[in-house]
């Protein structure tokens, strides 16, 4: 028995001394990387934006107040809402479409509160109000970006006095498409 024992004793202490070998190499320090980099990336995707403060509409054309017997051409300038901006990011071709407003028929319209009377206009993308620069129902115009923070639309308006149109307040409302 005492060939077994000693035998067992030697054969065990032989894996005890694996064991702590073993327990020895996992109290050693390990090395470790305390920094590394990574990768950053973007992409930023041609494009504009409205940003809208208070109020809804786009801005104003406003060919002002004229005598009811007044038969003449009154032309205006768009002014845009100032709490409104249109940004883009530099190097987009920007253009707009408008539609044929509320009270189209075979042309452009601002009709009569309270009425069905109408005075007839027409929109231009420039100045000279040219006729090659009429802005006709939902045809693409060019917007020119000057400083792509701060873009004016060019809507310039000529409206048509007859001479028999009725005292009131005469709107319509267009819709201005942005595409880029």
């Amino acid at each position: 028995m005492s060939r077994f024992l000693t035998g067992l004793l030697r054969g065990g202490g032989a894996r005890l001394r694996l064991f702590s070998g073993a327990l020895g190499l996992m109290a050693l320090p390990a090395l470790a990387v305390t920094s590394q980099s990574f990768q950053l990336s973007a992409i930023v995707t041609p494009g504009c934006l409205v940003t809208t403060g208070s109020g809804g509409a786009l801005g104003t054309l406003n060919f002002g107040s004229f005598s009811g017997a007044d038969s003449r051409q009154v032309s205006a300038s768009f002014v845009p809402n100032a709490s409104l901006s249109l940004a883009c990011t530099p190097g987009v071709a920007l253009s707009m479409s408008i539609d044929g407003g509320s009270y189209y028929a075979t042309q452009r319209n601002m009709q009569r509160t309270g009425g069905s009377e109408r005075v007839p206009y027409r929109l231009y993308s420039a100045a000279s109000l040219a006729a090659n620069s009429e802005i006709g129902i939902n045809q693409p115009v060019s917007v020119s970006i000057g400083d792509s923070n701060a873009i004016a639309l060019p809507i310039f308006g000529v409206a048509t006095l007859t001479g028999l149109s009725p005292a009131g307040n005469y709107t319509d409302r267009l819709t201005v498409t942005l595409s880029w």
